[in-house]
């Protein structure tokens, strides 16, 4: 699954989390799984048949299960969430057909059956009839409304991952548990349906209805399982004896054009890269309108919000084509990487997310290595380093207990910091041992489930290093190491002495954790050799003095360094021209010093200045970052004054170098830091950027191609900022006319950025409109509080606590109170979230809300920390 912007921390039990940290995980064992379901019955094949009413936003069921009892037992259990049990039966050689009497648990969210006799083991027929809802939040199967042209629509998708395949389906709705699925439903005429696998065939039935009738799939974990329905269009090519298909709603082939190039491309990378050719006969990317943020990889139909695949040749941007690249490498990723061989259980998602984050950076860099992707994800590894050195983080790897857990364990430490351990451990291993214990390792396990021990246990035989030991620290321990160097000239060799100790942000570590860090150390311009730091500290010896020296050259260390005086002088001394990814580290590693107190605002400060003709997007995203971060500190403060005035002094002259519009010849880079440079000016007030970007606002209006896709975005975040009523009411009526949601979104979007704060409560009051899908919804609140309203959007959100939470996919339960207040430093937010959240959600919504408030009250610190000394480093 990919989230647009994935969500913050959440942990499982932090004692948990400690407890785990001491062992490593053994491989996977089929019984020793965790899960709530016995393990004395497995499912063999589903052969379901579904009937949607889309009047009443409800389905009827019907389904028979192939089951296998493996050891006697007199109960059958498995997974149901608000479904009705209509009638069901079991059958079988020696035991005829029994009727079976159904009892639901609603808070374990399980059906189970108790039988008058043991069953022995053997095959038998679990026959159910049953029906549910079609929900408006994506989960199970869910409706959407959209336009095309000037006519109302409605279709139906499913988002099953992690536990939701069980409000569709009664069913073994654990990963461990594969079947195969063989899938019918009855659908309007004029409608279209795709699952995972191809559709057999279609008959007409009376009433206007038709039958599609879809293959068997592989034997797969239940939350792969999809179905898309509704007038739709498919456009086709065949790669690798692939049938590969873009579906849309009506109307918007042109923009499937570029998604449709890329998978043929990325499947025939990943044929290679894994040995293992793409099992399924085809492969489908669906597009459809609202729904949720992101994609999911269903196996064979991958779903996607149409904003995160589309690319209208004519009107998208660069970011919008190259995050269709990103997202669409990911997900393909993942039919291998979680599809074909999926994670025994969800404390383990990280072997897919973290994974196919990887890879999809990999192949996007491979395929695009002018968007400088690698460098990219080097400034998005700030972000969740800098959340995972406070004390609510939690290991890679985290224990999860319950249905609210599983979805929760979808955050950044998941997905970033799972790739960026995994960057690093390619970089130690070398990329071929690595991809050559990859191949093994799929090989060995297709069509079957792993922990982490079974990916060590391949990528050690394959390189001949200790994995499973260098790994464990990174995957079972919370947090990182900083790397302390100190270094001196003895008869012409210089000797660098490595030590570590736990970095954090908000409060010393007590536990004294210590990593197995593989280190590369080299000198500006010359090579490097790699180091194994395996205890707190170690000596290095280089043939020479020569050079200034580096640790981590390349960046892929997912660790801070933090030199003595004389190397950091050294190094800022020649900022500018020390490599990207150098350049980039000591910038990301400095400001993180400086927030922990380890050094003064100053050093980072003449460290910036060094940077003023950056020519790097990756570099400037850092360095705007890090000064916004600043700035929002200094909110009502005298010392804001001066911060942007630095921030104008280090953005402006590059704006005005890169000039107002695009130039013929300009690199895709050139021309994304031209409007991160003028949407960082108007952030901070420059009269004269936000002038002409309402202009060009007013010029758009009456003629929209007269602004460039380039700048297109900051025309409209200037407007949803700086715009009076009029301006409001014209971004409305065009959220009300998007034809796509890439469009709406980035209309509604600049809305919840309104200063007035008569606009923002416009704005809030839109998140309950029925007329929008809930995907965009659900983000409008905490949007609004992040455009400097967070009591505002704190009022309305607890006012309409009920109707909000009805939005909420199962991703998104436990984070959207904490998300309302997330980008305060007022501790007095941090207070009244945690009390709100502790009062109303269960237990499992505490530990977003603790790391939020952590996060709230770590930035309160800094604030009294840094202001007194902006006055000087700013002077």
């Amino acid at each position: 699954m990919t989230l647009l912007k994935v969500r913050g921390l959440s942990a499982a039990i932090a004692l948990a989390c400690t407890a785990v940290a001491a062992h490593a995980e053994a491989p996977y064992a089929f019984a020793a799984t965790p899960g709530k379901l016995p393990k004395e019955i497995v499912p063999v094949q589903y052969a379901a048949h579904l009937i949607p009413d889309l009047a009443a936003n409800t389905f009827l069921g019907s389904e028979t299960v192939e089951i296998e009892v493996l050891q006697t037992t007199s109960r059958i259990m498995l997974n149901a969430v608000d479904l009705e049990i209509d009638a069901a039966s079991l059958s079988g050689k020696n035991i005829g057909s029994l009727k079976l009497t159904p009892k639901i648990d609603k808070e374990q969210e399980t059906l189970s059956f108790a039988l008058a006799q043991p069953l022995a083991p053997g095959r038998y027929n679990l026959a159910l009839k049953f029906h549910g809802t079609i929900n408006r939040e994506a989960r199970g199967m869910f409706h959407m409304k959209y336009k095309a042209g000037s006519a109302s629509r409605t279709m139906i998708a499913t988002n099953m991952e992690p536990t939701d395949t069980r409000r569709m389906l009664p069913t073994w709705d654990e990963p461990a548990f594969r079947a195969a699925f063989k899938l019918t439903v009855d659908l309007p005429a004029s409608f279209k349906a795709y699952s995972n696998t191809p559709l057999e065939r279609q008959e007409k039935l009376d009433g206007g209805l038709q039958r599609f009738h879809f293959g068997v799939t592989p034997k797969m974990s239940s939350y792969l399982v999809v179905l898309v329905a509704g007038e739709l269009e498919r456009v086709s090519a065949r790669q690798d004896g692939v049938d590969i298909g873009i579906v849309t709603t009506e109307g918007k082939q042109e923009s499937a054009a570029y998604a449709l190039a890329a998978t043929k491309d990325l499947l025939r990378y990943y044929n290679s890269y894994f040995g293992q050719p793409y099992p399924l006969p085809k492969l489908d990317q669906i597009a459809i309108p609202g729904g949720f943020n992101g994609a999911m990889e269903n196996w064979g139909g991958i779903v996607y919000n149409e904003s995160t695949l589309l690319v209208d040749p004519k009107k998208s941007p660069d970011n919008v084509r190259q995050g269709s690249f990103g997202v669409n490498a990911h997900e393909v990723a993942h039919q291998w990487f979680g599809n074909l061989v999926t994670m025994a259980w969800w404390d383990n998602l990280w072997l897919n997310e973290g994974f196919a984050s990887w890879m999809a950076t990999k192949a996007t860099d491979h395929f695009h290595p002018e968007w400088r992707v690698q460098l990219g994800a080097l400034a998005d590894r700030e972000s969740v380093m800098n959340l995972d050195a406070r004390k609510t983080t939690h290991p890679i790897q985290t224990p999860v207990l319950t249905e609210a857990q599983a979805a929760d364990a979808f955050d950044s430490i998941t997905y970033a910091k799972g790739q960026a351990f995994l960057r690093m451990l390619e970089a130690y291993l070398g990329e071929e041992p690595f991809r050559k214990g990859i191949r093994a390792y799929m090989a060995k396990h297709q069509y079957g489930n792993t922990t982490t021990a079974d990916l060590w246990a391949a990528l050690e035989k394959a390189s001949g290093k200790p994995v499973e030991k260098l790994a464990s620290d990174w995957t079972t321990q919370p947090g990182f190491p900083l790397l302390k160097v100190e270094q001196s000239c003895e008869n012409g060799k210089r000797k660098v002495t490595l030590s570590q100790e736990q970095f954090r942000l908000d409060e010393p570590a007590l536990e004294k954790r210590l990593w197995n860090v593989p280190v590369q150390v080299g000198t500006v311009g010359g090579k490097a050799s790699y180091a194994l730091l395996s205890g707190a500290s170690s000596t290095v010896t280089q043939a020479s003095c020569d050079g200034a020296l580096v640790i981590d050259p390349a960046s892929v260390g997912y660790f801070r360094v933090q030199y003595d005086k004389a190397g950091f002088d050294a190094l800022a001394g020649q900022a500018a021209k020390l490599p990207d990814t150098t350049r980039l580290k000591l910038l990301g590693d400095t400001w993180s010093l400086v927030q922990a107190d380890r050094l003064q605002l100053d050093s980072y400060v003449k460290l910036v200045s060094a940077y003023a003709d950056e020519p790097r997007l990756a570099v400037w995203h850092a360095m705007l970052e890090n000064l916004n971060t600043l700035d929002t500190l200094a909110e009502g403060e005298p010392e804001r004054a001066l911060v942007r005035r630095y921030i104008t002094g280090l953005a402006g002259p590059k704006f005005a170098r890169l000039g107002w519009d695009d130039k013929q010849g300009e690199s895709t880079e050139e021309r994304q830091l031209r409007a991160l440079l003028a949407g960082a000016l108007a952030k901070i007030g420059d009269e004269a950027v936000i002038a002409e970007g309402r202009a060009r606002f007013a010029r758009f209006l009456l003629e929209p191609a007269k602004v460039p896709p380039s700048m297109i975005d900051f025309v409209m975040r200037v407007a949803g900022r700086y715009g009076d009523a009029a301006t409001y009411d014209a971004l409305a009526s065009r959220v009300a006319q998007a034809q796509t949601d890439e469009e709406r979104n980035r209309y509604a979007r600049s809305m919840a950025l309104a200063r007035d704060p008569v606009l923002a409560q416009r704005t809030l009051k839109m998140a309950l409109s029925p007329d929008l899908p809930a995907q965009l919804t659900s983000t409008l609140v905490p949007a609004v509080a992040r455009g400097e309203h967070i009591e505002l959007a704190w009022a309305f959100a607890t006012a309409n606590r009920q109707a909000l939470m009805k939005d909420q996919e199962s991703v998104g339960q436990n984070h959207f109170f904490p998300s309302v207040v997330s980008s305060s430093s007022n501790p007095a937010h941090a207070d009244m979230m945690e009390a709100y959240v502790k009062q109303n959600f269960g237990p499992d919504a505490q530990v977003e809300a603790q790391r939020v408030a952590n996060g709230i009250r770590t930035r309160a610190a800094q604030k009294t920390r840094l202001l007194p000394q902006v006055r000087a480093a700013l002077k």
